[in-house]
């Protein structure tokens, strides 16, 4: 993207720099995945509108909301209700314990919004970050979701994910299409309309393509196609019998999917084109859901040659394979973190599905992160690996969640009407 393009729509300039940043870090910083630790208290109060027109106030209000809800969703912010003091800014915030303050100001013209945001530091007495943004009144969020990165990065060392992207699977029309959605669940677009069954998105790094399977030709075939538009797919892969799920490398020029040609579904290493360059498994049974480590030299993946679904182990320079998993009646979508050597994946336990997270190189025993009577199904991690996003039953109906990486947290962040499944999460 050209950085013209880049000044008009998200940025133009920096107002405030942090100050004595370091010190702030050695007070607020903590350990976001910690269950035990103490939420930052934030207040946003609304944002003030200069030219004092009632109805720009309104926007000034919306806006206060937005970039409040997209704080909090990152799990180590708590926002202080604006109920408790009003909404304005003329407040003694150490009454209320609030550790920082985000303070707006904007004006609207008829084709532009203009606004300065500030993080106030209420014990330090002392602006930590500004910023001044400029666009179009429809991109404001876009503006409200990079300003909620920078407030992230200045509290944690590790900027925001507040305008990374969510595709799931979603009924419409008695048919499963796949959708795209803010992490608000309140931009949600189709991107497929294939009018048949659609399964398992998978994001490619490094760019906004997106694979999936579909059977709208008869056989399930893979596709790709990109999330700027919503017309134009091309097939990967139209091998009879399955082609799915592939984990793609790193860079975005290989990957390595199921294929069923040979009759038992099998992993196989293709080039980014669709071409086949290995076949990595040959067992009796099934070989599926691989995922790769961030670096793409390791390979955890799904194989029932013990008589059961479990997860295995396989070293891509040796081929070398070892079973990881040992408990639990089934054992199956594991998918690796963005971040660390870290498998989220479901269990089988008690006859319900529950996440477990283990380490492959390590012999310390799963963690179990969901213990309700809900099946917990298809998890997969945030960007920055703090959080997993998953598929909860809801009575009769599936619909997506998240949490933290610790199992806290645990929230509904997807309003859509039927059920809904296969979430990834994209940058």
């Amino acid at each position: 993207m050209k950085k013209s393009r880049i000044i008009q729509f998200v940025i133009l300039t920096a107002l405030f720099f942090a100050v004595d940043i370091g010190n702030a870090a050695d007070r607020v910083y903590l350990d976001i995945t910690s269950a035990e630790s103490r939420k930052i208290n934030i207040a946003v109060p609304w944002f003030v509108n200069t030219n004092n027109s009632v109805e720009k106030q309104r926007i000034g209000k919306e806006m206060a909301d937005t970039l409040a809800s997209t704080l909090e969703f990152h799990g180590i912010i708590s926002i202080i209700p604006k109920a408790q003091y009003g909404g304005g800014r003329e407040v003694n915030w150490k009454k209320y314990g609030v550790d920082f303050t985000v303070l707006g100001n904007y004006t609207l013209t008829a084709d532009s919004l203009a606004f300065e945001l500030r993080l106030f530091d209420v014990a330090g007495n002392e602006i930590l970050m500004g910023k001044r943004f400029t666009g179009s009144l429809k991109h404001k969020n876009l503006m409200l979701y990079k300003f909620c990165n920078s407030v992230i990065e200045s509290l944690t060392g590790t900027p925001g994910i507040a305008n990374s992207r969510i595709v799931f699977v979603g009924r419409t029309n008695n048919v499963k299409e796949i959708f795209l959605s803010d992490i608000l669940g309140r931009k949600i677009k189709q991107v497929t309309r294939h009018k048949a069954l659609t399964v398992s998105p998978r994001l490619v790094p490094g760019g906004s393509l997106m694979s999936y399977s579909s059977y709208h030709s008869g056989n399930q075939n893979l596709y790709i196609t990109d999330l700027k538009q919503s017309k134009t797919t091309r097939a990967l892969s139209r091998r009879k019998g399955l082609n799915l799920a592939p984990a793609w490398a790193p860079d975005g020029k290989s990957m390595i999917l199921t294929l069923s040609k040979g009759g038992s579904p099998d992993l196989y290493l293709l080039d980014g084109q669709g071409e086949i360059v290995e076949q990595l498994t040959s067992r009796t049974g099934i070989n599926v859901s691989p995922t790769l480590s961030p670096d793409g030299k390791h390979l955890v993946f799904v194989s029932d040659r013990s008589g059961k679904p479990q997860l295995y182990y396989m070293n891509l320079s040796t081929r070398k394979t070892r079973r990881l998993t040992f408990e639990g009646s089934e054992n199956a979508e594991p998918n690796w973190s963005p971040k660390e050597d870290l498998i989220v994946y479901s269990s089988l336990r008690g006859g319900v599905y529950q996440i477990f997270t283990l380490n492959p190189f390590d012999d310390a025993p799963p963690t179990q992160l969901t213990k309700d009577l809900s099946h917990h199904e298809s998890p997969g991690w945030s960007p920055d690996g703090n959080q997993i996003i998953h598929t909860k039953r809801d009575g009769k109906e599936n619909h997506i969640y998240c949490m933290m990486k610790n199992g806290s947290y645990q929230r509904r962040i997807i309003r859509f009407q039927g059920n809904q499944g296969y979430p990834q999460w994209a940058k």
